[in-house]
C-alpha cells in the first residue's frame, strides 16, 4: 500500500510538472495546444517512462529509499535514463516530441518537485508520531517476538515502530531485549495500549495455553482500540516470506492458499505460453551469441540437461546453457553452485552473472515442465536430502517450478542448507499468496536484475 501511495502521487506530480511546463513555455494556449497536438497523451507516455526509470532505479523499491542521499543519486540516474529513452523515441518518431523546449523544462521541475517530494516522505517516514508509522507492542518475550521487533527494526521504512514488549514476568520488565524493553505485564495490557498510544499488538508467545490474556485482546480489538494479529501473519506482511519457526500447519490450511478461478488459471497459461514464446523469440540474437561464447570458450557441448523436481514430485529434464567445466561433478558427485564457483568457465561465471543461461528454460515452460513464475526447480538428490532437515520443504512441490520466482528476486544465492531455508521462506509466501498480480511483479523485478545484471547463480 505505501509504494502504491507512492506511485499513485508521483504519477500525479510527474503530470503536474509537465503542465507546468507547457504552461511556461506555450503560455496562455497551453490547453488548446495539447489538445490540438495530442500533448496529453504524449504528457502521459513520458510520466509512464520516467516512472519506468524510477522503478528500475529501484526509487520504488522503499528499502533501498532509507537513505536521502541514495534517492537524489538514483533520481539523477532514472532522468538521464529516461532523458536518453524519449530522446531516442522523439528521434524516431518526431511527431511525438511535445516541442518548444517543454520536454527540458519538465524534466529540471521534474528533478525539483520530485526530490522535495521525497524529502518530505523520508522525513515523515523518520517520526512515528506523524501518522505514518503504527506504534506495535509485542505479546512476548522468546525468540518469536525477538525476530519481530529486528525484522521491524531492519524494515523502518515498512510504517512500523517498535514500543516495547510485553510479558507476565514481571522480572523483565526495563530490561532490553534487542533495543525496545519490556514496558510492562500481560495483566496491564489495556492500560499499556493506552498509555503508549499502541496501534498494533503482535502477539508472539510459543506456547499460548494459559498465556495469553484473552479477555483482555478480545475487549481491546472487538472495541476498536487496538489491531490484534498474529506474529506469523505479521512478519509475512513486513518480510514477504514465511518464518517457518513461526508457522502452524493450520495457518496455512486455513488461508487462501493456491485457489485461481477458472478464468485465471486460463489466462495464466496463455500468459506463461506467449511470455514464453516472446520470450524465446526475443533472445534468439544473444543465445546465438552466447552458444557460440560457450563453444569456443571450453571443450563440451553448448547446452546441459539436468534432472530436476517439478509439481507433485514429477522429474523433468531442465534445459541450460553449460557454464561448467565438463567434468565439474566427477570427482566430487553433485554439489551445490557456489558463488564464484570454480568449476564455472570464463563464460559460464558471466552468463551464470546475467542470468543467461537460463534462457533455454524457454522450452521447458512452453513443454508443460514449468511455469513462468514459481519456486526454482532442485534436483532430486538435493530434495530428498533436504526434506529430511527441512519442515515443509516438500510444500514447495505442490505448485510448478518456474524460470523466475519471488525467492530468486528476494534472496539471489543459495550454496547451504541455511541459505535453502531462507529462500523456502519465500517459496512458501509465494504459494500462499500467489496471483496474476503477484506473478506480473516478479517478471518486472526480474527484468531490472537481469538489466543490471544482479544476482544469478
Amino acid at each position: 500500500m505505501r509504494r502504491a501511495f507512492l506511485i499513485t502521487a508521483e504519477t500525479g506530480l510527474l503530470l503536474s510538472t509537465g503542465l507546468a511546463a507547457a504552461w511556461l513555455r506555450l503560455g496562455e494556449g497551453t490547453a488548446w495546444e495539447l489538445a490540438e497536438r495530442q500533448g496529453w497523451l504524449k504528457l502521459l507516455m513520458v510520466t509512464l517512462v520516467i516512472q519506468l526509470a524510477f522503478y528500475l532505479f529501484d526509487l520504488y523499491d522503499l528499502p533501498a529509499t532509507r537513505s536521502y542521499r541514495r534517492v537524489v543519486k538514483n533520481l539523477i540516474k532514472s532522468l538521464l535514463a529516461a532523458t536518453v529513452l524519449l530522446s531516442i523515441f522523439f528521434y524516431a518518431l518526431p511527431s511525438f516530441q511535445l516541442g518548444r523546449g517543454v520536454f527540458l523544462v519538465e524534466l529540471g521541475l521534474a528533478f525539483a518537485i520530485i526530490a522535495l517530494w521525497r524529502l518530505l516522505v523520508a522525513w515523515t517516514t523518520g517520526h512515528s508520531r506523524i501518522g505514518v508509522r503504527e506504534r506495535v507492542l509485542i505479546l512476548g518475550s522468546d525468540s518469536q517476538a525477538i525476530e519481530i521487533a529486528r525484522a521491524t527494526l531492519e524494515r523502518r521504512n515498512a510504517g512500523f515502530h517498535i514500543v516495547g514488549f510485553v510479558d507476565n514476568r514481571p522480572d523483565l520488565v526495563g530490561k532490553s531485549l534487542i533495543n525496545p524493553k519490556v514496558i510492562g505485564v500481560t495483566s496491564d495490557i489495556a492500560e499499556l495500549v493506552d498509555e503508549y498510544d499502541v496501534d498494533r499488538i503482535v502477539v508472539a508467545v510459543k506456547d499460548r495455553r494459559g498465556k495469553l490474556p484473552t479477555e483482555e485482546l478480545l475487549n481491546l480489538t472487538l472495541s476498536g482500540r487496538v489491531a490484534v494479529e498474529d506474529c506469523a501473519s505479521y512478519y509475512e506482511r513486513l518480510t514477504g516470506k514465511i518464518a517457518t519457526e513461526m508457522l502452524r500447519p493450520s495457518w496455512l490450511i486455513f488461508s487462501r492458499g493456491n485457489r485461481f478461478s477458472d478464468l485465471a488459471r486460463h489466462v495464466r497459461r496463455v500468459l506463461n505460453a506467449g511470455l514464453a514464446v516472446v520470450g524465446f523469440v526475443l533472445s534468439l540474437p544473444v543465445m546465438l551469441m552466447v552458444a557460440i561464447a560457450v563453444k569456443l570458450d571450453s571443450r563440451g557441448p553448448v547446452f546441459y540437461t539436468q534432472e530436476r523436481m517439478g509439481k507433485n514430485g514429477r522429474i523433468f529434464k531442465i534445459i541450460k546453457f553449460r557454464s561448467m567445466r565438463v567434468d565439474a561433478e566427477e570427482s566430487s558427485g553433485p554439489v551445490w553452485a557456489g558463488e564464484d564457483d570454480p568449476r564455472a568457465t570464463r563464460v559460464g561465471r558471466i552468463i551464470r552473472k546475467l542470468r543467461l543461461d537460463e534462457l533455454p528454460q524457454f522450452i521447458n515452460v512452453l513443454r508443460g515442465d514449468m511455469n513462468f513464475v514459481g519456486p526454482r526447480p532442485e534436483r532430486p538428490v538435493f530434495v530428498e536430502q533436504l526434506s529430511e532437515v527441512i519442515p515443509y520443504y516438500s510444500q514447495r512441490h505442490l505448485v510448478k517450478p518456474g524460470l523466475t520466482g519471488w525467492a530468486q528476486i528476494k534472496y539471489p544465492y543459495g550454496s547451504s542448507v541455511e541459505d535453502t531455508i531462507e529462500k523456502l521462506m519465500y517459496d512458501l509466501y509465494y504459494i500462499k499468496n500467489q496471483s496474476l498480480l503477484l506473478d506480473a511483479m516478479i517478471v518486472f523485478e526480474t527484468i531490472k536484475t537481469v538489466l543490471f545484471g544482479r544476482g544469478g547463480r
